[in-house]
């Protein structure tokens, strides 16, 4: 089976790092933690929102996972101005 992906390791100067940015080209996955850091609120209201639908996010063994664009676009729908 064949790739197009860049030769990665040791001897090739690579990095797997590399093969997923080929693949994935920008796509940034985020921890619960680090989406909770983003948006100054506890991990557990990150587990709420992923478990109630409104933060889609991926599973990854037992861990989630949230695409960084998913947490911008969620910010800016939940916008709203106080006046």
């Amino acid at each position: 089976m064949a790739t197009d992906l860049p030769p990665t390791g040791p001897n090739t100067g690579g990095s797997d790092n590399t093969v997923t940015q080929s693949v994935f080209g920008s796509t940034q996955f985020l921890t619960v933690a680090e989406v909770a850091s983003l948006m100054r609120v506890s991990k557990m209201t990150v587990y709420r929102l992923v478990h109630s639908g409104e933060l889609p996010a991926v599973r990854v063994g037992r861990s989630f996972r949230v695409h960084a664009k998913t947490v911008h676009d969620y910010l800016q729908t939940s916008y709203f101005d106080v006046s």
